[in-house]
């Protein structure tokens, strides 16, 4: 099953399978693109967070359930289109998503964790693309290695069949920051999703537009995005403003000094 929990400006959604896991199964993966849109179309939402009950951030899809499909072209792609929707949501998400990772974040679990904007991960942590042992390519994560990570780095990645640590991860800049245990984790995962929820959410989704765009134009055409968002700004106040305030905040601590 799939649990939301808003507090304060932070949506978690829990995958709570913990006897499987957290394997992605059948009821969650259908869940996951409706709850992800839902936060993002909370005005009282400004950062989300995906994590696993218990030991395990995520083992993957169910197994069994691909074979329940059968061999239907028309049901293994409507199978598959639930699947895809969920880092279709993560993508257009408005707000910073981030993964805590604890335990296994493998096969379908290691791409839900790439799909995020942000990974925080404690020393527990193991990652890897387990469908080689299976046999099959890991389709959707190999989208979003391939845009994520050094060429060589996200081939590594994909081909091997073991699991590798956080810290591993850390040093080809897919996880954000590692913690030395749970405790660690929980504090660092509550003080870097504060800090995202306290940004301007304007700023974020503007930023998090421009980033998109950026990966995927030329040159060129990345440069001219920028621009008009900078004269965009200007025109409509904004930058005006953020000088304002932080003339504001410079008197103040003039002020108290």
């Amino acid at each position: 099953m799939l649990r939301a929990e808003r507090e304060g400006a932070v949506t978690t959604l829990w995958i709570d399978r913990p006897n499987r896991r957290n394997a992605l199964n059948a009821e969650v993966i259908a869940a996951l693109p409706g709850a992800i849109a839902a936060a993002g179309a909370d005005g009282a939402c400004r950062c989300v967070v995906l994590r696993g009950a218990g030991d395990h951030f995520c083992a993957g899809r169910e197994l069994a359930d691909g074979e329940a499909v059968g061999r239907s072209l028309d049901a293994v792609f409507a199978y598959d289109d639930a699947y895809t929707r969920i880092f279709e949501e993560l993508n257009r998400l408005p707000k910073p998503s981030v993964a805590v990772v604890r335990g296994y974040a493998v096969a379908g679990g290691f791409t839900l964790a790439m799909g995020c904007d942000f990974v925080l991960a404690d020393e527990t942590a193991r990652f890897g693309a387990l469908e080689m042992r299976n046999g099959f390519p890991a389709a959707i994560n190999t989208v979003l290695l391939a845009r994520l990570a050094a060429p060589r780095h996200a081939l590594e990645l994909l081909l091997s069949a073991g699991t590798v640590t956080a810290r591993r991860l850390e040093a080809m800049g897919l996880v954000n920051q590692v913690a030395d245990d749970g405790d660690a984790l929980e504090a660092l995962a509550g003080s870097f999703t504060r800090d995202l929820a306290e940004l301007d959410p304007l700023a974020v989704r503007l930023t998090k537009e421009a980033h998109r765009a950026a990966r995927s134009l030329p040159p060129g055409e990345a440069l001219a995005t920028g621009r008009n968002l900078n004269a965009l700004l200007m025109a409509s106040g904004r930058i005006a403003e953020g000088a304002r305030a932080f003339a504001e905040r410079q008197a103040a601590r003039r002020g108290a000094s």
